[in-house]
């Protein structure tokens, strides 16, 4: 692989940055790595680069010898509470595309005030695990495809969006669902992380918004884990989706942290 050697380091020896394998960089000095750099592309084909060293200046030599081999666009994330790595990262060009709320959300309806939410007249609850698995691929297709006529899927995580061979849905256990009729018409999709379980996606179809379908689903998830004897749950809500916010917020979630998803175009 290919060197690039810069003459200051952090002390009196030069810098050698070496791309040692095809998504990993290191950058020794006097023999010794002070620095590693890794690439990984996400399901949905972005490229996230992330660079982790002592010093500064290694930092931007990293940084100038990755943004040197890979195409752009180049995307990282960043806890926003840790402002020495967010500046060294606008140091290398980067800049702020979206802000993402972490929640700690508490599951007890007692706390919650969801212990007498119902779903609207005429739709149910299917608990996860139970969805059939045809109308589950077309609920998600469809608000997929309502999303992306509208905000665009590029304002959700890269975690939501379709991968290269167009897969969307990849595990059916984790979604209960709203139905009506014959028709699904919301989701919410739970992760069951033993430590912290993680409300991952609450969707509902765009002509059954307003009517407490999706409060109706969370009330649904967290009353499941809180029957299970798990206190809270985690979440995140992009700071631009005002109505998700809303949702959260008016269960009593606790916003405790946040994080800034940077490019490089």
């Amino acid at each position: 692989m290919n060197s690039v050697h810069f003459s200051s380091g952090t002390g009196e020896h030069a810098v050698v940055i070496t791309r040692v394998a095809e998504q990993q960089w290191h950058a020794v000095e006097n023999g010794q790595v002070v620095g590693r750099g890794d690439a990984s592309r996400r399901p949905d084909g972005r490229l996230f680069i992330s660079i982790d060293s002592w010093h500064d200046t290694v930092f931007d030599q990293l940084a100038t010898a990755m943004l040197a081999d890979l195409p752009r666009p180049l995307y990282t994330v960043v806890d926003e509470a840790d402002l020495d790595l967010t500046s060294s990262w606008e140091r290398a060009g980067f800049e702020a595309r979206r802000r993402e709320w972490e929640y700690l959300v508490p599951t007890d309806p007692r706390v919650t005030g969801l212990d007498s939410v119902q779903p609207p007249s005429g739709v149910t609850t299917v608990p996860a695990g139970e969805a059939q698995e045809v109308p589950l691929r077309a609920l998600d297709r469809a608000i997929r495809d309502e999303v992306e006529a509208a905000v665009g899927w590029q304002a959700m995580p890269a975690e939501v969006l379709p991968r290269p061979d167009g897969t969307t849905l990849l595990d059916p256990s984790k979604y209960a669902v709203a139905a009506q009729s014959d028709h699904y018409v919301g989701l919410v999709r739970v992760s069951p992380i033993t430590r912290q379980p993680r409300i991952g996606l609450i969707a509902v179809r765009a002509d059954r918004h307003r009517r407490g379908v999706a409060r109706a689903l969370l009330a649904h998830a967290l009353g499941s884990l809180h029957r299970s004897g798990t206190a809270t749950a985690w979440a995140e809500v992009n700071e631009s989706n005002a109505a998700a916010v809303a949702l959260f917020e008016g269960v009593g979630a606790q916003r405790v942290s946040s994080n800034l998803e940077l490019v490089h175009r």
